[in-house]
């Protein structure tokens, strides 16, 4: 699909990728962007229409939609990071993660798939990881989430094939946003990401890897573990 001309609906438009995806739009020239988040106050993109969306709220997502019946691009961006322990972390954290990722991706799916058929198909966008493919403990609940919303991708894609809806799905390392400020690693700069996948989505591609990190780690999932985690003990 082009991107000029579309009516997209990004969640999580407020800051980070979110808002980048926001401007790449803007400039791709779409013809009307929804930009999303929990308190829409917080967004300050010029040239957007701004809605009140958290995606774990399944009766705002439905408002949502009502809202937005002319979207053909859906962004599924928003996010969290809790940041729990495998073996310690506040089980809450681990049920937000899943209902943020997972739970939320599939709710703004359902929601806005009547809406992208009447428009000719479009297309959804999911915003993944690299670590949808490779899990830390510190980031466990975070990776767990996201390799459930890849899962949710797949399925999405053959299921909304017959409406020729396109569903992409974005992998991506650290990126230089607030979610990854604490971390101590290489990162990417979130406006070229953004541009990346749309470019992706322009181009009808059902997976972006849209960094050398989320490259490697794609091609390692057919190696034996110990290849993704060379921490792992030698096996006599």
């Amino acid at each position: 699909m082009q991107i000029n001309g579309s009516v997209a609906l990004v969640t999580g438009a407020n800051r980070g990728l979110g808002e980048r995806f926001v401007q790449a739009l803007l400039e791709g020239g779409a013809s009307k962007v929804y930009a999303t988040a929990r308190n829409p106050d917080t967004i300050t993109t010029p040239g957007v229409v701004p809605i009140a969306l958290d995606v774990t709220d399944p009766a705002a997502v439905r408002a949502a939609a009502d809202l937005a019946p002319d979207v053909t691009l859906l962004i599924n961006n928003a996010g969290s990071l809790t940041g729990a322990g495998l073996l310690d972390g506040d089980i809450d954290d681990f049920r937000l993660e899943m209902e943020t990722h997972y739970f939320g991706t599939l709710a703004t799916s359902r929601a806005f798939a009547p809406a992208l058929a009447r428009n000719g198909g479009g297309a959804i966008l999911n915003v993944l990881s690299v670590l949808s493919w490779i899990a830390f403990p510190d980031s466990v609940a975070y990776s767990a989430a996201k390799s459930a919303a890849w899962a949710l991708t797949n399925a999405l894609r053959l299921q909304l094939a017959e409406q020729k809806t396109l569903v992409t799905a974005l992998h991506v390392g650290y990126m230089d946003t607030d979610m990854a400020a604490r971390v101590d690693a290489p990162k990417s700069d979130p406006a070229v990401i953004a541009r990346i996948a749309l470019d992706g989505v322009e181009a009808g591609r059902y997976e972006v890897l849209a960094d050398e990190v989320s490259t490697n780690v794609k091609a390692g999932l057919s190696s034996d573990p110990s290849a993704l985690y060379p921490q792992l003990p030698e096996i006599r």
